[in-house]
């Protein structure tokens, strides 16, 4: 039962990462755009986060943990809203070519981000943790009476704050999506544009903003990924590229669905570590296991494709730039 329990735990906390960016990314998609970018984006949110956190601590003789949450969270936000945009003025106003932005984009957010990650590194001393304490704690805290309630308290209530955010975040998405009027709006954006645009609906608008506020999103999970999950250090390889992947891996397995990508995250998090709770593999065999969210949504995928379920296919204008002259 501890083994099981220390399993889904893990999960929670690593389907969290991969769950901002999913919802993220299925905001934007929504809109028509395939931003392949998400793990660039992740990248700028985890840095900027962890710099300004660093920063605040290291010339603050007492911080104040609630202020430099509060700072590191906006900078996330804001860092990576400017990726998003950045990706939007590209693909919506110049009209380039959106999988060869959006891969451009994961290049020079993993590479700004390593740099600076680097630099940070250098500036605490060379080592792998950087002097964010206060912050990481802020960020990691929970309410002690409630975990302490056993094998429930621990699998429900010992996380911080930002695993319960990005569940109610998924859920508010999916409500928007479904049953408002300006979510609905959007998906028509997504699905054909030029009706749409006949219709009244500010097409550049819809896609701007959704492009912003699904980059800000998806920036959340860089973010909780530096500051709670590895408790504020940097990590020069390619984690949070690999985490951004598999969460647009996510999108296709949750069906452009914010509500099912919750439970689809924490899924992909228990194939992702129950290698740890087999014994005897060898080093060839872990990496087998940690194909399996892949190997899923790949079955996934296929399925969908054989049942042509009109609530499981992507958006119709998906990857589509959009010509107002050729309506």
């Amino acid at each position: 039962m501890t083994q099981l329990i220390s399993l889904l735990t893990s999960a929670v906390i690593f389907g969290t990462v991969i769950l901002y960016g999913a919802v993220g990314e299925i905001l934007t998609e929504k809109s028509g755009n395939l931003n392949l970018g998400m793990p660039g984006i992740m990248y700028l949110g985890g840095i900027a986060g962890l710099a300004t956190a660093f920063f605040y601590e290291m010339y603050t003789p007492s911080p104040i943990p609630a202020l430099s949450l509060a700072l590191s969270f906006l900078a996330a936000v804001a860092a990576s809203m400017l990726g998003g945009l950045i990706y939007a003025f590209l693909t919506i106003t110049l009209r380039a070519n959106q999988n060869v932005t959006g891969l451009t984009l994961t290049i020079f957010g993993s590479g700004l981000a390593n740099f600076f990650g680097s630099s940070l590194t250098t500036l605490a001393g060379g080592v792998g943790q950087i002097s964010v304490a206060a912050t990481s704690q802020a960020y990691r805290a929970y309410i002690p009476a409630l975990g302490g309630l056993g094998n429930f308290g621990k699998l429900f209530f010992s996380f911080g704050f930002m695993v319960y955010l990005a569940i109610a975040i998924a859920l508010i998405a999916g409500w928007f999506l479904g049953r408002s009027r300006v979510g609905l709006n959007l998906r028509a954006v997504g699905e054909d544009p030029a009706t749409a645009d006949a219709a009244g609906i500010n097409v550049t608008r819809y896609k701007y903003l959704a492009t912003c506020i699904g980059a800000g999103i998806s920036g959340l999970g860089g973010l909780y990924y530096t500051l709670d999950y590895i408790k504020g250090a940097w990590t020069t390889g390619s984690a949070i590229e690999s985490l951004g992947w598999l969460a647009v891996a996510l999108v296709i397995f949750a069906t452009w669905r914010p509500a099912r990508a919750i439970w689809s995250a924490y899924l992909f998090g228990v194939l992702y570590w129950v290698y740890n709770y087999i014994g005897g593999l060898t080093r060839s065999s872990v990496e087998l296991f940690k194909m399996l969210p892949y190997l899923v949504t790949i079955l996934v995928l296929v399925v969908v494709s054989m049942r042509r379920s009109k609530e499981a296919q992507p958006p119709r204008s998906l990857g589509l730039s959009y010509f107002r002259e050729e309506r």
